[in-house]
């Protein structure tokens, strides 16, 4: 029978070497990962589920621990919680703890340092560890209560979900990005339109976008409702490995004949630039339609597990290049990593955003969640690069989030509304 690549991944890593799409396996997982918000609750379900028997971890190597989301502390509260994700870390001797400082954003940094392959079976308690699937592993967001049990055991529950395949065809226009295209998929299909199915993304379009912009489309699928987003492995992935990674892994591809509920094809000569309006990531317009309104914003955000990686910042620092940030609004710059920090820092990226008037922070998620570093008053409005404008996501009820790509933030940072750099 003619197979996915989501439905061959996950066969192989179950017992049920005849499992399709629909069944319910027990899966063996290749890696785990899990935060300061989710690792506590995780830690306490694992000590459950060992206490009595004297065993441990199922692996200490297969185990990522980072915290990232209310770091560096931000409050007492915080920093008890990034406590306990330290001293299990010690405890376990866990060798992927990534302290801060010496880490970043999750979703930036398992690929970086080559913690991710395709043909992996990857969790993590975090909804946004389906990015993963730019490198053809099958990686999906779990809840804490399961992660502590896979930590235990090295296996999870999963139903293989059916796969919708959509396919970019043509060409990009100018400022078309990752970022876009995933905008534009889920204003056409809705943020329940894809719900526990897997996203294979595939056409001339995705051949040629580059690694960055695929662990843009794929982080994003969650904002879909889909259980996992996916790229088959090309040339461009493997370019990428062979810097981050020096281990054997395995590749898969859908077959010829394989089964999807449905196939959908975008010509991307119709996407322009996409902003997504509050309160969902559904709302997304194209930027010649948000140009004609106006919309002056308070703050612009580039960075988070979405687009804080270098492909993005440099963008930004091309658009931000000799030109001043609006003097009504603030712009915050968030590397993804340290690695990424300081390679911007050696390409000059850091010079251009200060002398334009922005602030640089530590890699964090901190703004995106609403936890810090960046959070809305009563009545603002912010541009951003992170994943979701729900209603007081990024502080009070009536403030608001728009999203976008770094190019549309950087270009509106400096205009004080919201708009294109086609438009400066």
């Amino acid at each position: 029978m003619d197979l996915t690549i989501t439905e061959k991944i996950l066969k192989d890593h179950s017992d049920n070497k005849s499992a399709i799409a629909g069944d319910f396996i027990f899966a063996n997982i290749d890696k785990c990962l899990a935060n300061d918000i989710t690792a506590p609750i995780a830690i306490e379900v694992f000590e459950q589920v060992i206490e009595g028997t004297g065993k441990g971890l199922f692996d200490k190597t297969k185990i990522i621990l980072t915290p990232d989301h209310f770091t560096p502390n931000k409050d007492v509260a915080s920093a008890i919680q990034c406590e306990i994700l330290r001293q299990f870390a010690y405890k376990y001797n866990i060798l992927n703890y990534f302290e801060v400082g010496r880490g970043g954003i999750e979703h930036c940094l398992v690929p970086e340092q080559g913690l991710v392959a395709p043909g992996d079976v990857f969790i993590g308690a975090d909804s946004h560890t389906c990015t993963y699937g730019a490198l053809g592993a099958f990686s999906t967001g779990v809840g804490s209560t399961d992660l502590g049990v896979a930590m235990a055991l090295g296996r999870c529950w999963l139903k293989i979900p059916e796969s919708l395949k959509f396919v970019f065809s043509g060409e990009l226009n100018k400022w078309v990005s990752g970022k876009d295209l995933i905008l534009y998929l889920i204003g056409k299909i809705g943020v329940d339109g894809a719900t526990y199915k897997a996203l294979e993304f595939t056409g001339e379009v995705i051949r040629n976008l580059s690694i960055d912009n695929r662990f843009t489309m794929c982080n994003m699928v969650i904002e879909a409702g889909a259980k996992n987003g996916i790229i088959e492995p090309d040339k461009i992935t493997i370019d990428y490995l062979e810097k981050t990674r020096n281990s054997e892994y395995q590749i898969y591809r859908s077959d010829k004949n394989a089964e999807y509920i449905d196939t959908i094809e975008f010509e991307c000569i119709n996407i322009e630039p996409q902003v997504a309006f509050p309160p969902l990531p559904e709302n997304s317009k194209p930027i010649s339609e948000v140009n004609n309104m106006r919309v002056e914003i308070d703050q612009s955000i580039i960075g988070s597990c979405t687009n804080g990686r270098m492909e993005d910042l440099r963008i930004a620092a091309s658009i931000l290049l000799k030109q001043k940030i609006h003097p009504n609004l603030r712009c915050i710059i968030i590397p993804g990593t340290q690695n990424i920090y300081l390679q911007a820092l050696k390409e000059g990226l850091l010079e251009i955003f200060i002398d334009a008037g922005a602030i640089i922070s530590p890699p964090t998620c901190g703004p995106c969640l609403g936890g810090h570093m960046g959070i809305l008053a009563k009545g603002e409005k912010a541009i951003s690069t992170t994943n979701r404008n729900f209603t007081g996501r990024m502080g009070p009820v009536d403030s608001e989030v728009y999203l976008s790509s770094p190019a549309i933030a950087a270009a509106s940072a400096i205009k004080g509304y919201i708009t294109s750099p086609d438009y400066l």
